[in-house]
């Protein structure tokens, strides 16, 4: 199984559940944070005075599937989260070595 996290535009979520949903990913996990990267932030002013908006609004996304469905999720996020603009976001993949649904003690692929 493989952890896959994405950090997104938050006006691009409804796209992106929507793909992972076309492509048969169900279930997913969000969480609104902050950062910046090659954007670096903007300046704003308010009331007259200028300042750094250092980390911006952003998503992240997790889900974690089985390792062949890996490809197609990756695919759906970029599909759903592109604009083609600076600040589009990240994936990452990492593995993950055991599952647990809580609720019937299944393990593995079985409790995802």
């Amino acid at each position: 199984m493989k952890r896959i996290e994405a950090i997104i535009k938050p006006f691009r979520l409804e796209d992106v559940k929507d793909a992972l949903h076309e492509a048969g990913v169900v279930g997913m996990t969000v969480s609104e944070v902050k950062g910046f990267g090659r954007q670096k932030g903007h300046t704003e002013i308010y009331r007259g005075a200028e300042y750094t908006v250092d980390f911006l609004p952003k998503l992240k996304v997790e889900l974690v599937v089985a390792d062949h469905q890996v490809p197609t999720a990756v695919a759906a996020i970029i599909k759903g989260a592109k604009t083609g603009k600076i600040g589009d976001g990240k994936i990452f993949v990492t593995a993950v070595e055991e599952a647990i649904r809580i609720r019937t003690e299944e393990r593995g692929e079985a409790a995802v």
